[in-house]
């Protein structure tokens, strides 16, 4: 079974979970911002998805802007950066989806093709 780390009014998440539906992936969703992903589950996501920390943030949001962390990720240490993604959901770029070993950052069909379809 795979995990939605999604926010339900994103309109990327719900053209994930529409391609999933499509595709007849089951999957289990987790709110983002009500239940987000733990420091472990962060650090694990990281490392099976071979991606840097930036790539994990939704810097089209809000409250990355607010926060000015466009100007501290490179500087910031992994302990600083995993604080940042744990204290707000909405600062996680969305949707993550996950196996517990394949792990795809935001939607891009080609990706969901090459890890998700059966």
């Amino acid at each position: 079974m795979i995990t939605v780390f999604s926010y339900p009014p994103c309109g990327t998440c719900q053209k994930a979970k529409k391609w999933l539906d499509a595709h007849e992936v089951p999957y289990e969703e987790r709110h983002i911002v009500n239940e987000p992903p733990t420091k472990e589950e962060l650090q694990r996501l990281k490392t099976n998805s071979g991606l840097e920390w930036r790539k994990f943030f939704n810097t089209s949001g809000k409250k990355y802007r607010e926060l000015g962390l466009k100007d501290k990720i490179p500087d910031a240490d992994e302990d600083t950066i995993i604080d940042w993604l744990t204290s707000d959901g909405m600062l996680i770029k969305r949707p993550i989806v996950t196996d517990g070993h394949k792990v795809t950052v935001g939607f891009k069909e080609s990706d969901f093709l090459e890890n998700w379809q059966k």
